[in-house]
C-alpha cells in the first residue's frame, strides 16, 4: 500500500445478542469493538463500543455462519466495508486527514494506544469523520469507547443501522444470511 487509506468492515452479528463489530486496520491486524446499537451518521449520537480483541485481516471477508459450539456463534453479515484514512486535530473541531503511507501508520497506532481515534470513512453506508473515544468505563465495565460522528456533510439526523439491514457486498439480509448460511 502506498497510500495512508487503510481497511475498515463493520459486521453485522446475531450471536448471544444482535451486535455491530467495527474494525480497523492498523498494523496489519483489525482492532474491533463490539457496538451495540450499530454506528450512526447523526452527530447527536454517541454509541457504546466495547473492545473484542484484534482480528485477522481475512476475517474482514467472512460472511456467514459461525457454527453453533463456537465462540461468537450465529449469522454475520458484512454490513459495510471500505477504507479509512487517519485525522490530527490541528485545530479545535478542525481535523485534517493523513494520506502519506509512514504517517497514517503511525498516527493509527498512536491514537488507538492513546484512546482518541479519529478517522474518515470511505464505505458504502458511512462516510465522513467519525471518531472513538476511551472512557473510564461504566458500572463494572473496565474499558468502554465511544463511537461518535462529527460533524460534516456526510450526517443524517435519526440514522439507524438497523434500517440498512442488506449485506454491503451480496444485499441479502441477516435473516437470509442465517437461512442460507
Amino acid at each position: 500500500m502506498t497510500s495512508g487509506l487503510f481497511a475498515f468492515v463493520v459486521q453485522k452479528h446475531k450471536a448471544t445478542a444482535l451486535h455491530y463489530d467495527f474494525r480497523l486496520e492498523i498494523e496489519g491486524e483489525m482492532p474491533s469493538w463490539s457496538v451495540p446499537k450499530g454506528p450512526s451518521l447523526d452527530p447527536s449520537v454517541k454509541r457504546l463500543a466495547m473492545p473484542t480483541g484484534p482480528h485477522e485481516m481475512d476475517y474482514r471477508n467472512f460472511e456467514g455462519i459461525i457454527a453453533g459450539g463456537n465462540y461468537g456463534a450465529g449469522a454475520v453479515m458484512i454490513w459495510d466495508e471500505g477504507r479509512y484514512s487517519p485525522e490530527i486535530e490541528v485545530d479545535k473541531g478542525v481535523r485534517r486527514k493523513v494520506t502519506q503511507l509512514s504517517e497514517a501508520t503511525e498516527v493509527a497506532t498512536a491514537s488507538l494506544r492513546d484512546g482518541n481515534v479519529k478517522f474518515t470513512l470511505y464505505g458504502k453506508k458511512l462516510h465522513g469523520s467519525f471518531a472513538l473515544v476511551r472512557t473510564r468505563g461504566f458500572g463494572s465495565m473496565k474499558e468502554a469507547w465511544l463511537m461518535i460522528k462529527h460533524r460534516d456533510e456526510y450526517c443524517k439526523s435519526g440514522y439507524e443501522a438497523n434500517d440498512y439491514d442488506f449485506s454491503a457486498r451480496t444485499k441479502r439480509s441477516l435473516a437470509q444470511i442465517a437461512a442460507q448460511g
